[in-house]
Protein backbone atom coordinates (compact mmCIF):
# COMPACT_ATOMS: atom_id res chain seq x y z
CA UNK A 1 0.00 0.00 0.00
CA UNK A 2 1.27 3.21 -1.03
CA UNK A 3 2.07 5.63 1.34
CA UNK A 4 0.23 9.08 1.54
CA UNK A 5 2.10 12.28 0.22
CA UNK A 6 2.21 15.42 1.43
CA UNK A 7 1.15 18.08 -0.63
CA UNK A 8 2.81 21.43 -0.63
CA UNK A 9 0.65 22.73 1.48
CA UNK A 10 1.25 20.21 3.72
CA UNK A 11 4.96 20.72 3.44
CA UNK A 12 4.84 24.46 3.83
CA UNK A 13 2.66 24.24 7.17
CA UNK A 14 4.64 21.42 8.57
CA UNK A 15 7.61 23.50 8.06
CA UNK A 16 6.32 26.49 9.65
CA UNK A 17 5.40 24.50 12.68
CA UNK A 18 8.67 22.33 12.75
CA UNK A 19 10.83 24.87 14.82
CA UNK A 20 8.21 26.07 17.68
CA UNK A 21 7.38 22.07 18.14
CA UNK A 22 11.20 21.20 18.19
CA UNK A 23 11.55 24.07 20.78
CA UNK A 24 8.74 23.29 22.91
CA UNK A 25 9.72 19.53 22.73
CA UNK A 26 13.47 20.63 23.37
CA UNK A 27 12.73 23.17 26.60
CA UNK A 28 9.23 21.77 27.49
CA UNK A 29 8.92 18.26 26.96
CA UNK A 30 12.24 16.58 27.50
CA UNK A 31 12.63 18.39 31.10
CA UNK A 32 9.86 17.15 32.00
CA UNK A 33 10.14 13.74 31.04
CA UNK A 34 13.57 13.77 32.49
CA UNK A 35 11.40 14.69 36.01
CA UNK A 36 9.28 11.86 35.64
CA UNK A 37 12.26 9.32 35.10
CA UNK A 38 14.15 10.13 37.97
CA UNK A 39 11.35 10.30 40.38
CA UNK A 40 11.51 6.21 39.71
CA UNK A 41 15.30 6.10 40.73
CA UNK A 42 16.64 5.74 43.94
CA UNK A 43 19.01 8.23 45.85
CA UNK A 44 22.32 7.49 46.95
CA UNK A 45 24.68 9.75 48.62
CA UNK A 46 25.53 12.24 46.65
CA UNK A 47 24.55 10.08 43.38
CA UNK A 48 21.47 8.86 41.59
CA UNK A 49 21.23 5.24 41.79
CA UNK A 50 19.24 4.18 38.24
CA UNK A 51 17.05 1.20 39.76
CA UNK A 52 13.78 1.61 39.74
CA UNK A 53 11.64 2.37 42.78
CA UNK A 54 8.13 3.37 43.89
CA UNK A 55 9.23 4.01 47.38
CA UNK A 56 9.86 8.18 46.13
CA UNK A 57 6.27 8.25 45.97
CA UNK A 58 5.33 5.92 48.60
CA UNK A 59 6.37 8.21 50.59
CA UNK A 60 4.89 11.24 49.17
CA UNK A 61 1.32 9.73 49.19
CA UNK A 62 1.57 8.92 53.06
CA UNK A 63 4.34 10.88 54.81
CA UNK A 64 2.01 13.31 56.64
CA UNK A 65 4.43 16.19 56.13
CA UNK A 66 3.86 15.66 52.53
CA UNK A 67 0.83 15.35 52.38
CA UNK A 68 0.41 18.81 54.50
CA UNK A 69 2.24 20.60 52.65
CA UNK A 70 0.29 19.24 49.35
CA UNK A 71 -3.19 20.53 51.35
CA UNK A 72 -1.72 23.88 52.25
CA UNK A 73 -0.68 24.59 48.84
CA UNK A 74 -4.27 23.53 47.16
CA UNK A 75 -5.63 25.57 49.94
CA UNK A 76 -3.73 28.57 48.74
CA UNK A 77 -3.44 28.26 45.50
CA UNK A 78 -7.61 28.06 45.77
CA UNK A 79 -8.13 30.86 47.83
CA UNK A 80 -5.83 33.27 45.44
CA UNK A 81 -7.82 31.90 42.26
CA UNK A 82 -11.16 32.60 44.34
CA UNK A 83 -9.82 36.59 45.24
CA UNK A 84 -8.26 37.03 42.09
CA UNK A 85 -11.42 36.15 39.67
CA UNK A 86 -13.39 37.76 41.93
CA UNK A 87 -11.41 41.03 42.00
CA UNK A 88 -11.20 40.90 37.88
CA UNK A 89 -14.28 40.52 36.74
CA UNK A 90 -16.00 43.71 37.66
CA UNK A 91 -13.12 45.20 36.66
CA UNK A 92 -13.05 43.35 33.17
CA UNK A 93 -16.82 43.59 32.99
CA UNK A 94 -16.39 47.61 34.06
CA UNK A 95 -13.95 47.83 30.85
CA UNK A 96 -16.50 45.78 28.33
CA UNK A 97 -19.34 47.30 28.82
CA UNK A 98 -18.72 51.04 30.71
CA UNK A 99 -15.88 52.32 29.38
CA UNK A 100 -16.59 53.99 25.83
CA UNK A 101 -14.60 52.22 22.74
CA UNK A 102 -12.22 54.55 22.25
CA UNK A 103 -10.96 54.43 25.77
CA UNK A 104 -11.03 50.72 25.86
CA UNK A 105 -6.95 50.68 24.65
CA UNK A 106 -5.67 53.08 27.30
CA UNK A 107 -7.70 51.09 30.28
CA UNK A 108 -5.96 47.70 28.89
CA UNK A 109 -2.87 49.42 28.74
CA UNK A 110 -3.16 50.40 32.05
CA UNK A 111 -4.12 46.99 33.38
CA UNK A 112 -0.57 45.66 31.86
CA UNK A 113 2.00 47.87 33.50
CA UNK A 114 2.62 46.07 35.97
CA UNK A 115 4.40 43.31 33.54
CA UNK A 116 6.58 46.75 33.01
CA UNK A 117 8.39 45.40 36.21
CA UNK A 118 10.14 42.17 36.98
CA UNK A 119 7.37 39.27 39.46
CA UNK A 120 10.30 39.72 42.02
CA UNK A 121 10.38 42.83 42.20
CA UNK A 122 6.46 43.54 42.83
CA UNK A 123 6.76 40.96 45.41
CA UNK A 124 9.61 43.32 47.38
CA UNK A 125 7.11 45.93 47.15
CA UNK A 126 4.39 44.46 49.09
CA UNK A 127 6.80 43.22 51.38
CA UNK A 128 7.44 46.95 52.27
CA UNK A 129 4.02 47.69 51.84
CA UNK A 130 2.76 44.95 54.47
CA UNK A 131 6.25 44.90 56.77
CA UNK A 132 6.74 45.98 59.91
CA UNK A 133 8.05 49.00 59.58
CA UNK A 134 6.44 49.63 55.94
CA UNK A 135 4.03 51.81 54.37
CA UNK A 136 0.97 50.53 56.20
CA UNK A 137 2.49 50.51 59.82
CA UNK A 138 4.05 53.81 58.97
CA UNK A 139 0.81 55.91 57.79
CA UNK A 140 -1.43 54.11 60.79
CA UNK A 141 1.48 54.89 63.67
CA UNK A 142 2.27 58.50 62.23
CA UNK A 143 -2.04 59.13 62.17
CA UNK A 144 -2.19 57.90 65.78
CA UNK A 145 -4.31 55.26 65.06
CA UNK A 146 -2.25 52.38 66.92
CA UNK A 147 0.73 52.81 69.15
CA UNK A 148 2.68 49.89 67.79
CA UNK A 149 2.80 48.41 64.38
CA UNK A 150 0.87 45.86 63.34
CA UNK A 151 3.13 42.39 62.99
CA UNK A 152 0.27 40.14 61.56
CA UNK A 153 0.68 41.85 57.86
CA UNK A 154 3.42 40.31 56.69
CA UNK A 155 4.60 36.51 57.12
CA UNK A 156 1.08 34.75 56.93
CA UNK A 157 -0.99 33.12 54.30
CA UNK A 158 -3.46 36.23 54.36
CA UNK A 159 -0.13 38.28 52.55
CA UNK A 160 0.94 35.16 50.47
CA UNK A 161 -2.97 35.57 48.95
CA UNK A 162 -3.12 39.60 48.84
CA UNK A 163 0.45 39.29 47.28
CA UNK A 164 -0.45 36.60 44.81
CA UNK A 165 -3.58 37.95 43.78
CA UNK A 166 -1.96 41.63 42.88
CA UNK A 167 0.47 39.20 40.79
CA UNK A 168 -1.89 37.29 38.75
CA UNK A 169 -4.68 39.83 38.44
CA UNK A 170 -4.03 41.26 34.87
CA UNK A 171 -3.79 37.55 33.94
CA UNK A 172 -7.54 37.20 35.09
CA UNK A 173 -8.66 40.27 33.75
CA UNK A 174 -7.55 39.92 30.12
CA UNK A 175 -9.04 36.43 29.36
CA UNK A 176 -12.56 37.43 30.97
CA UNK A 177 -12.64 40.88 29.16
CA UNK A 178 -12.00 39.00 25.78
CA UNK A 179 -15.02 36.83 26.40
CA UNK A 180 -17.13 39.73 27.42
CA UNK A 181 -16.33 41.79 24.55
CA UNK A 182 -17.50 38.89 22.41
CA UNK A 183 -21.02 38.83 23.76
CA UNK A 184 -23.68 40.00 22.00
CA UNK A 185 -25.39 43.05 22.91
CA UNK A 186 -28.50 42.14 21.54
CA UNK A 187 -28.97 39.66 23.23
CA UNK A 188 -28.75 41.89 26.81
CA UNK A 189 -31.45 44.30 25.40
CA UNK A 190 -33.67 41.26 24.37
CA UNK A 191 -33.80 40.26 28.02
CA UNK A 192 -34.45 43.53 29.28
CA UNK A 193 -36.95 44.13 26.83
CA UNK A 194 -39.03 40.68 27.96
CA UNK A 195 -38.86 41.69 31.67
CA UNK A 196 -35.60 40.65 33.20
CA UNK A 197 -34.12 42.95 35.58
CA UNK A 198 -30.38 44.01 35.00
CA UNK A 199 -29.21 41.74 37.95
CA UNK A 200 -31.27 38.25 36.49
CA UNK A 201 -30.09 39.28 32.54
CA UNK A 202 -26.69 39.47 33.91
CA UNK A 203 -27.00 35.66 35.74
CA UNK A 204 -28.85 34.33 32.90
CA UNK A 205 -26.95 35.75 29.99
CA UNK A 206 -23.65 37.56 30.88
CA UNK A 207 -21.99 34.94 33.05
CA UNK A 208 -22.88 32.04 31.11
CA UNK A 209 -21.58 33.26 27.99
CA UNK A 210 -18.60 34.73 30.14
CA UNK A 211 -17.53 31.09 31.39
CA UNK A 212 -15.02 30.54 28.76
CA UNK A 213 -13.04 34.07 30.04
CA UNK A 214 -13.45 32.95 33.92
CA UNK A 215 -12.35 29.06 33.15
CA UNK A 216 -9.25 30.84 31.36
CA UNK A 217 -8.51 32.90 34.09
CA UNK A 218 -9.39 30.05 36.67
CA UNK A 219 -6.51 28.31 35.06
CA UNK A 220 -4.51 30.60 34.23
CA UNK A 221 -4.17 31.73 37.86
CA UNK A 222 -4.26 28.22 39.58
CA UNK A 223 -1.64 26.31 37.84
CA UNK A 224 1.32 29.07 38.65
CA UNK A 225 0.07 30.07 41.85
CA UNK A 226 0.35 26.22 42.89
CA UNK A 227 3.96 26.07 42.38
CA UNK A 228 5.12 29.16 43.16
CA UNK A 229 8.36 29.80 45.16
CA UNK A 230 8.95 33.13 45.54
CA UNK A 231 6.41 34.96 47.61
CA UNK A 232 5.70 32.39 49.60
CA UNK A 233 9.55 32.52 50.56
CA UNK A 234 9.54 36.60 50.62
CA UNK A 235 5.93 37.32 52.11
CA UNK A 236 5.55 34.30 53.66
CA UNK A 237 9.15 34.73 55.39
CA UNK A 238 9.59 30.63 55.01
CA UNK A 239 7.74 30.07 57.60
CA UNK A 240 4.75 28.64 55.30
CA UNK A 241 6.30 26.01 53.33
CA UNK A 242 4.66 25.04 50.09
CA UNK A 243 4.95 22.75 47.29
CA UNK A 244 8.11 24.52 45.55
CA UNK A 245 9.87 25.04 48.76
CA UNK A 246 9.46 21.24 49.95
CA UNK A 247 11.30 20.47 45.72
CA UNK A 248 13.52 22.67 46.08
CA UNK A 249 14.57 21.57 49.82
CA UNK A 250 14.71 17.81 48.59
CA UNK A 251 16.86 18.55 45.72
CA UNK A 252 18.94 21.51 46.62
CA UNK A 253 19.55 21.46 50.44
CA UNK A 254 19.41 17.57 51.22
CA UNK A 255 19.89 16.24 47.60
CA UNK A 256 17.36 13.80 47.53
CA UNK A 257 16.68 14.80 43.51
CA UNK A 258 14.16 11.48 42.71
CA UNK A 259 12.34 12.50 46.11
CA UNK A 260 12.17 15.80 44.98
CA UNK A 261 10.96 14.55 41.44
CA UNK A 262 8.67 12.62 42.77
CA UNK A 263 7.06 15.34 44.67
CA UNK A 264 6.77 17.49 42.09
CA UNK A 265 5.27 14.76 39.89
CA UNK A 266 2.89 14.27 42.15
CA UNK A 267 2.17 17.93 42.47
CA UNK A 268 1.68 18.20 38.67
CA UNK A 269 -0.52 15.24 38.68
CA UNK A 270 -3.07 16.57 41.02
CA UNK A 271 -3.27 20.05 39.29
CA UNK A 272 -4.20 18.55 35.94
CA UNK A 273 -6.87 15.90 37.76
CA UNK A 274 -8.10 19.08 39.52
CA UNK A 275 -8.44 21.02 35.94
CA UNK A 276 -10.14 18.13 34.25
CA UNK A 277 -12.55 18.13 36.66
CA UNK A 278 -12.79 21.86 36.42
CA UNK A 279 -13.58 21.79 33.21
CA UNK A 280 -15.95 18.95 33.16
CA UNK A 281 -18.16 20.69 35.73
CA UNK A 282 -17.70 23.60 33.87
CA UNK A 283 -19.11 21.92 30.48
CA UNK A 284 -22.08 20.68 32.60
CA UNK A 285 -23.36 24.55 33.87
CA UNK A 286 -23.20 25.52 30.73
CA UNK A 287 -25.06 22.77 29.57
CA UNK A 288 -27.95 23.15 32.67
CA UNK A 289 -28.15 26.93 31.88
CA UNK A 290 -28.51 26.47 27.69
Amino acid sequence: MAKPRLDGEARAGLAMISPTLLFAILLLAAPLAAIFAVSFMTDGYLVIIREFTLENYRAVLTEPIYRQVMARSLGVAGLVTLVTVILAFPVAYFVSFVVRPERKALWLFLITIPFWTSYLIRVFLWKIILGYDGVINATLTGIGLIDQPLGFLLYNVNAIVITLAHAYAPFAILPIFVALEKIDRSLLEAGRDLGESRLMTFWRVTLPLAMPGVLAAVLIVFIPTMGDYVTPELIGGGRIPMIAKLVQTQIMALDNKPLGAAIAVTSMIIVTVLALIFLALNRRFLRARS
